[in-house]
């Protein structure tokens, strides 16, 4: 046998072997598609930073986003800090998603301020910025897909006014006061007060950050220093969830009305047993599916409005069980 060969023979099988064959993880190439393993075909990245992940909102926003994931045939990534608060840390994120060189970007900012020099960046890179949930105050993101947050929490105003009588002492627990979806919802709430109930006077609008503890406690001072008050509004499901055990471990219920934003299943068994009046509920899988969708058609040069908007509900315990509640009351 000629052993130089049998040499040359093998060196070129082990060179031309992982050629036909793949190895390893797909390649990333430089406009965030992956070389799928084994094949030419190329696969769309899109990875998506929400603001959160701890609440039910969020693991529903991922399921729309998974279904669009797989319908338009792209792989995505769904992260997110451990609240509305962690700012620095959802920037981190943001980065560490740019440097993989993805396609598009999805994100639901904490601070719509503070994320704008890494949202540029991205753009210097040509990667496009889908918004979802909640905005910036910028216009680098291609569009924004969200709730009307103004206008719901304005529907949120109208049923605690009338509810309470139309006059009296109410309150705001606010999950912040840096994102959109926290100032959206506490402006439409309080101008809506404002314009249409002369009667009524918004004592307190306290900040806990989503957090439920904290929201609370915050709840819990709130009818402390204000024995007269009659209502309390919740901006999202961190927040309601606080309230409603401050009510509870004050002794409240059915004394204050209250009122919240989101879903999840102790919002709703809240708003079934009377505790809470009811809430206004985004369609969260309709959002991620959205946003996922808005970021495949920006990457294919399709033009897209500024603004998608997904659409919210009212439910109270006259239809908090009806079949089309389902979908945006998560779980």
């Amino acid at each position: 046998m000629d052993i130089k060969k049998t040499l040359t023979v093998f060196c070129y099988l082990i060179i031309i072997t992982p050629l036909l064959f793949g190895c390893g993880k797909p390649t990333v190439t430089k406009n965030g598609a992956e070389l799928a393993k084994g094949n030419t075909r190329t696969q769309i990245y899109i990875p998506i930073v929400s603001k959160g992940w701890q609440h039910q909102y969020w693991q529903s926003v991922k399921m729309g986003a998974d279904k669009a994931a797989k319908q338009y045939n792209v792989r995505i990534t769904f992260e997110g800090p451990e609240g509305d608060a962690a700012i620095s840390k959802q920037i981190e994120m943001i980065k560490l998603a740019i440097s993989r060189k993805p396609a598009a970007l999805v994100i639901a900012a904490c601070d719509s301020k503070a994320v704008i020099p890494v949202l540029e960046k991205a753009k210097s890179l040509n990667i496009p910025i889908i918004g979802f949930d909640s905005g910036v105050d910028s216009k680098i993101p291609v569009t924004t897909v969200a709730t009307d947050n103004f206008a719901a929490a304005s529907a949120a105003a109208d049923k605690l006014a009338v509810a309470i009588g139309q006059e009296g002492e109410i309150a705001v627990i606010c999950h912040d006061a840096v994102s959109t979806t926290g100032t959206r919802r506490r402006d439409g709430f309080l101008n809506k007060i404002k314009e249409n109930y002369p009667n009524i006077k918004v004592v307190d609008v306290k900040y806990g950050g989503g957090d439920h503890d904290i929201s609370k406690n915050l709840a819990k001072t709130i009818i402390e220093n204000n024995p007269n008050i009659k209502g309390i509004f919740a901006t999202n499901e961190g927040s309601a969830y606080g309230l409603i055990n401050g009510i509870n471990e004050k002794n409240k219920i059915g004394k204050i009305v209250i009122v919240g934003f989101d879903a999840g299943k102790f919002q709703k068994d809240a708003v079934r047993s009377g505790v809470m009046l009811g809430a206004i509920s985004q369609d969260p899988v309709e959002v991620g599916y959205k946003a996922v969708e808005a970021a495949y058609k920006a990457i294919k040069g399709e033009n897209l409005p500024s603004n998608i908007d997904t659409g919210y509900k009212w439910y109270d315990k006259t239809n908090v069980d009806d079949e089309n509640m389902k979908t945006l009351l998560y779980d």
